[in-house]
């Protein structure tokens, strides 16, 4: 049982971290990553400044490192899923293999020599030197498979390039944590002072072989959990215990292996758990589940690990060698170039991807520190300082690393991030891809609501003067240069009721290089949802929308009226706010007419539930519901001076 001042300790801590998730959402603002700033909070709410965190804390709290640390091997295997390595797999395997290789040994050779730099290695003998030399050119191997999904998913990077970069990332991760394991026992052996002998190594072929072992155990244990039909909060927490008792059974196993035979054999809890993830993403039908699981987990595991990481910093001997730890960035930074480039020319990969290769892999986060925690739990004599100039690095790589990545993916022509929005015009413009009843009907009663509308169509032998009060336009495809020729840099909402592979083709190209405010697509078959929602697209799916709005005619028929235009007298409108007298203005001050109601606020991609003291910015777009006649005069109102 734990004592009450382990429980103070927990309850005290679980307070700083949920304020360092809130906190260190402001370094975004200034694009750090999140990663930066909990560090940053955690060293602020440590014993060295605001003591927030106590002295005591990293020990009495280290099952929440344990619980992290298994997490983390999780998510980096999770990631590993062969058939998605296949078409890059000769590009992935000689740039991984030239970066593990030239990044050790540089790296390792970097340490060792400015070790009469580093204060807590001054002193050490030369079998320790070496031993902490070897765990830091492990660790500065790996790179960040979260940061490099994120930054690909920001600008919807893809292509050969990025899918080279995805997969070098998560099999040098998955290769380093088996290269630490073998690292950490010959850098225990060294600084022990146990000799190299054929028992050393007999121990530690029976070490790995055994954590493999439990690794397919544990890959079962979690197929066991994942195949249960319970809800996914349920099959979370026992994912995690999984974890933690991984660690809790290899201290009592090595206990146990001491008394019973004279030789301790210490499992390694991060390949154990590494290829437990690896098992389930690969060989069983619950790959899906998990990576959700992993996904939804991740972001209040990360906000508790890398707080009370910060705080375990030791702000003195992080001042003391920034300079040391710049060096060691140029030294990983040089050896990333060249190891990038061998295996890049060893690939065959083309020039333009050779010379920007290196930059996609400078950050460091997740398993880097992860590592770095457990030295500093394995090696009570230095393993805190040798903590400290690891994540000087990380830090370091955390601020340089995100913009030479989103650098390198706009140099090869893969990034597809959103094009700005055109300006209003001052008329409402729609185009509407597809020639059918549906389409004809919108059509005609977005003009009855003062709407200008074309109707493009892919069919042939269309006779315009059967719709004369409709503009038809005839394409033979969709290119960029069609959307140009239709003038699409003018329309407010693009209306897709074709094919899905036709309407996702139209969202792309509108997203990429027209950046239409309002994309509507009429969904054929839901599987396709995540992709247009990932477009921001506003989807109709027929499937449900005729559910959806009868339920709102039985629960509230007089907004369902509203809303659908029934009342001849009433209508719903958004407004931009354009006019700079508005800029600022509390809706309570607005001095609306008594029969209009402004039912939200849409601002920066989000919509708010507005108040009388909302406050308007230029830009925002506002929902407003009331008599058509009041609802011109505030548009006019609105509009541009």
């Amino acid at each position: 049982m734990p004592d009450l001042n382990t429980i103070l300790l927990l309850g005290g801590f679980i307070i700083v971290a949920v304020a360092a998730r809130y906190f260190a959402v402001f370094f975004a603002r200034f694009k750090w990553p999140l990663i930066t700033g909990l560090i940053f909070i955690g060293i602020l709410s440590g014993p060295h400044i605001l003591d927030l965190i106590k002295a005591d804390a990293p020990e009495k709290l280290f099952f929440i490192n344990e619980i992290s640390l298994a997490f983390i091997a999780f998510a980096a295997s999770s990631e590993l899923y062969l058939k998605e390595l296949r078409n890059r797999f000769n590009s992935i395997k000689w740039i991984t293999i030239g970066q593990i290789l030239v990044v050790f040994l540089l790296s390792t050779l970097a340490v060792y020599f400015t070790a009469d730099f580093i204060p807590f290695m001054r002193e050490l003998p030369v079998n320790a030197k070496i031993a902490y030399s070897l765990l830091a050119g492990t660790i500065f191997v790996a790179s960040s498979p979260a940061s490099a999904i994120a930054i690909v998913n920001e600008m919807r990077a893809k292509g050969p390039f990025t899918q080279t970069i995805l997969g070098v990332t998560v099999v040098k991760d998955f290769i380093v944590i088996i290269l630490f394991s073998i690292n950490l026992s010959i850098a225990l052996a060294l600084i022990n002072g146990n000799a190299f002998t054929l028992k050393f190594l007999f121990i530690l072929l029976i070490d790995i072989s055994l954590s493999f072992a439990m690794g397919l155990a544990l890959g079962k244990v979690l197929q066991f959990i994942l195949a249960r039909r319970w809800s996914l909060n349920y099959k979370t927490i026992f994912i995690l215990l999984a974890g933690f008792l991984i660690y809790r059974m290899i201290s009592y196993f090595e206990i146990f292996t001491e008394d019973f035979f004279g030789t301790a054999i210490s499992l390694e809890a991060l390949l154990i758990c590494i290829i437990g993830s690896f098992m389930v993403v690969n060989y069983t039908r619950y790959r899906a589940e998990f990576i959700k699981i992993i996904n939804d987990a991740g972001p209040y595991i990360y906000v508790a690990f890398f707080t009370l990481a910060g705080a375990t910093l030791s702000l003195d001997i992080l001042i003391d060698i920034i300079d040391v730890a710049l060096l060691l960035f140029a030294v990983r930074m040089l050896s990333l170039i060249i190891g990038s480039i061998l295996g890049g020319l060893a690939a065959g990969d083309p020039a333009r991807f050779n010379k920007v290769g290196w930059m996609p892999y400078l950050t460091q986060a997740g398993v880097s520190l992860g590592l770095a925690t457990l030295v500093a739990y394995s090696f009570s004599d230095n393993g805190d300082e040798f903590a400290t100039l690891i994540v000087s690095v990380i830090i370091i790589s955390q601020v340089v690393g995100p913009p030479f990545f989103k650098w390198a993916i706009n140099i090869v022509g893969e990034g597809h991030r959103k094009a700005s929005t055109p300006s209003f015009d001052g008329i409402h413009d729609a185009i509407i891809f597809g020639l059918e009843s549906q389409s004809i009907a919108l059509a005609r009663q977005l003009q009855d609501n003062g709407w200008k509308v074309k109707l493009v169509t892919f069919q042939k032998g269309i006779n315009k003067s059967d719709y004369p009060d409709l503009m038809i336009k005839k394409v033979n495809e969709i290119t960029l240069k069609t959307l140009e020729d239709l003038d699409t840099r003018l329309a407010e909402a693009i209306v897709c009721m074709l094919t899905d592979d036709e309407n996702y083709h139209i969202c792309e190209l509108v997203y990429e290089h027209i950046g239409t405010r309002d994309m509507v697509v009429r969904l054929n078959n839901r599987y396709n949802f995540d992709k247009f929602h990932q477009l921001g697209a506003l989807i109709v799916d027929p499937t449900t929308a005729m559910v959806s709005l009868m339920d709102h005619f039985v629960r509230s028929p007089q907004a369902a009226s509203l809303l659908l235009g029934m009342d001849p007298d009433q209508d719903t409108m958004d407004i931009e706010v354009q006019n700079p007298n508005l800029h600022g203005i509390a809706l309570r001050d607005l001095r609306l007419s008594s029969d209009l109601i402004i039912l939200s606020v849409y601002r920066g991609g989000h919509q708010l539930i507005s108040h009388g003291y909302t406050r308007l910015r230029l830009g925002d777009y506002i929902t407003v519901v009331g008599s058509k006649k009041s609802l011109e005069n505030i548009s006019l109102r609105f509009a541009a001076q």
